[in-house]
């Protein structure tokens, strides 16, 4: 015959002192009570509720850690509320960005023709009639959106090439000579240039050649190029630098020669990171304003032909359109424009950031049998 005490469960030493599972929920739903309460004292709003909430948490679950578990798993616990918050906080600033200019970009987006049209012929006249009568705005970005493809597809074709060969010659020729260590000095200091810095260089570079004033696509392009040079050198070298040596030397082995070996066996090896860091710098200048503006100036009608006339970019669309509405007594037209150019533009940035992962998945060496 079995007694009581058998039968009832003993926690062992190592169950001893620790809080229930179910402690962080129970301590979170009361900060989500007491959060509530003190917010709505000073004003209800949801941004005051999380900070309180956040605020009461940290204090409940971190006491109860400490009655229950001692000071040592207290400190603990207040050192993974700390690191948690500060990653919500951080978190906090891009989920707000993107909700914001998905509420209101929408609008804009699904609006008929905002993809196909142009801003030519466009003026204050439709936007006050779209005001007051509520009819469909019209105007959209084709001229914009294909401005900032041919830009940028012509600040790629400029920057990649110098990129690589540079990140070649510093991992593969350079030996840390004065040479590369002067190259690596002047790509640092590249890197921290202001962007509006960029496009001062390419007017007054292309001011002396064709005269002042010349502002073409292919101006635009050279700018975002010297943003964009550094960024390629840089993540290039890095991936051209963990090629294991063994793959050089075996090369060398069988008498193949160095320029070979580099084109046939290290960068097909570091193509991944290589293509991953190329979209990375695409995706970094392609919302770039003030160099368009200095160097490509701003147009309503489509222009497709980079090396004449001024061309309109999605960056210095959405800057034009909020700074001087197309109708200044009723900006409510341009302000939608703007915020659809805005959410196009981070889709293109989604965009280019997913193929960077693709490019580094697909092309990452193969390992195994």
């Amino acid at each position: 015959m079995t007694t009581v005490a058998a039968r009832t469960p003993r926690r062992s030493a190592l169950t001893r002192n620790r809080l229930p599972r179910f402690a962080p929920w129970a301590s979170l739903a009361v900060a989500l009570v007491v959060g509530a309460a003190l917010s709505t004292l000073v004003g209800f709003n949801a941004f005051g509720w999380g900070i309180f909430a956040a605020l009461v948490f940290t204090l409940v679950f971190v006491t109860w850690s400490g009655a229950v578990e001692g000071s040592r798993k207290a400190k603990d616990k207040l050192a993974t509320c700390l690191v948690v918050g500060a990653f919500l906080v951080a978190l906090l600033p891009l989920v707000s960005v993107i909700w914001t200019v998905l509420v209101e970009g929408t609008k804009g987006l699904t609006t008929p023709g905002f993809l196909g049209t142009s801003m030519n012929g466009v003026s204050g006249i439709q936007d006050n009639e779209s005001a007051t009568d509520g009819t469909r705005v019209l105007g959209g970005i084709y001229h914009s959106l294909m401005g900032t493809l041919l830009i940028t597809l012509w600040a790629t074709v400029i920057s990649v090439p110098i990129g690589l060969l540079t990140a070649v010659y510093l991992v593969e020729y350079g030996n840390d000579g004065r040479i590369s260590r002067a190259i690596t000095f002047f790509v640092d200091v590249m890197t921290g240039i202001p962007s509006i810095v960029a496009g001062l260089f390419a007017a007054a570079f292309f001011a002396t050649l064709f005269g002042p004033g010349t502002k073409t696509g292919f101006v635009a392009a050279v700018a975002l190029s010297v943003l964009m040079i550094p960024v390629v050198v840089r993540s290039s070298e890095e991936m051209l630098k963990i090629v294991p040596n063994e793959l050089r030397e075996a090369s060398y082995a069988l008498g193949v020669r160095k320029w070979r070996t580099i084109l046939k066996v290290v960068i097909p090896t570091a193509i991944s990171g290589i293509a991953s860091g190329v979209t990375l710098a695409i995706a970094r200048v392609i919302g770039e304003t003030a160099p368009i503006l200095v160097t490509a100036g701003f147009a309503t009608k489509i222009n497709l032909n980079v090396f004449a006339d001024w061309m309109s970019s999605l960056p210095t669309f959405i800057y034009t359109q909020i700074l001087n509405p197309t109708s200044p007594s009723n900006p409510g037209p341009s302000l939608q424009r703007a915020w659809g150019a805005a959410l196009v533009l981070i889709i293109c940035v989604m965009i280019l950031n997913l193929i960077a992962r693709l490019v580094a998945k697909f092309f990452a060496p193969k390992t195994g049998r």
